[in-house]
Formats: C-alpha cells, sequence, structure tokens
C-alpha cells in the first residue's frame, strides 16, 4: 500500500479536535499556518507553563488511519482530526520511524521529533479511549499509539491524497519518545 495523506485539520484555537480542510499550509521553522500550535517556541499550554521558551518540536501532529481501524474494533469511533491530527495518514507505520525522519508530503519535508503523549483529555473525548491509545505492551514498555509530532523543515501545501515519501537520517537510527 502507498503511503498517503488521507485528510488535514487545522484550529486557530486550543480545541482537542481540529477541523477538517481541503489543504493546510506548512511554514518552515513555524508548523501549519493558522494553527494554535504554530510557532517556533511550545504554544502546548502545559509546556508553554514549565517553560515558554523551549523550542516548539510539536509544530505538526500526524496519527496513522490504521489507529483509528484498531480503535473501531474495540467500539471505539474515531474520525480523523478528532485526536487533534493535522494530518491523518494511510500506509505508513509512523510510529516505527526514527528520529530525525523526514516525510515528504507535496512540496513539504517534515521532520518527525518524537511521539504525542496522550493525555487525560483523550478519556474527556470518550471515556476509556486512554487506556487503548496509552498501554504497555508484553515486555512492560510504555506504548504510546496516538501518533507522532515533527517540525517543518521546508514549506508547502499538504492535501489529502499527496504521497508520503519517507527519508532515513543517517545510522545511527534512534527510537522516537515523547516530546
Amino acid at each position: 500500500m502507498a503511503s498517503t495523506v488521507v485528510s488535514v485539520h487545522v484550529s486557530a484555537a486550543h480545541t482537542f479536535s481540529k477541523d477538517r480542510a481541503p489543504s493546510i499550509e506548512l511554514d518552515e521553522g513555524i508548523g501549519v499556518r493558522g494553527d494554535a500550535h504554530a510557532g517556533t517556541t511550545v504554544k502546548h499550554r502545559s509546556r508553554v507553563a514549565r517553560d515558554p521558551d523551549q523550542p516548539n518540536l510539536r509544530q505538526v501532529h500526524l496519527i496513522h488511519r490504521e489507529l483509528f481501524e484498531e480503535l473501531a474494533a474495540d467500539g471505539h469511533v474515531v474520525e480523523p482530526g478528532q485526536l487533534g491530527e493535522n494530518i491523518t495518514t494511510a500506509g505508513i507505520d509512523l510510529l516505527t520511524l526514527p528520529v530525525g525522519a523526514r516525510l515528504h508530503i507535496g512540496d513539504a519535508v517534515i521532520v518527525v521529533t518524537g511521539l504525542r503523549n496522550p493525555c487525560q483529555q483523550i478519556n474527556d473525548f470518550q471515556p476509556g479511549l486512554l487506556k487503548r491509545v496509552l498501554r504497555k505492551d508484553d515486555t512492560g514498555e510504555v506504548q504510546r499509539l496516538t501518533g507522532v509530532m515533527g517540525i517543518v523543515a521546508r514549506s508547502g501545501t499538504v492535501r489529502p491524497s499527496d504521497p508520503i515519501t519517507v527519508e532515513l537520517p543517517p545510522e545511527p537510527h534512534h527510537p522516537l519518545a515523547k516530546v
């Protein structure tokens, strides 16, 4: 299956879910134009409270549609954009990418910085959902399933159906951690 963009989303306000859009504009070093989380420094409220001057490693949020399919099998109906992602993907295993992987989408490039750390707002959205997206595997390792975060390395437009090409960073690869 080819890796593609399923849908794109943006919200000017700090809302949990984001509105579907026909396209989004990514601005290098800033993020999604018009999105509340765009900027060179952190915009997520909890992170701003700790240190408003830290760099924004969470300019763009991507989630794989396959997660929604898994959740539906457990009775949780989640639509693209409802978990706050800017880009919903298909056919790419986002969670296994290494830090620094470059995603070429449309004419934009996103550098993957880490995993989204799911929070209590997910249970506020749908009770019981947090246990499905933040869990431990058979070895006791914590699994964060709500997608990846990245920064914009090259400006451009992203639209549904755009192909996604992955460019891996030089070895050694470092696994994703929460950002």
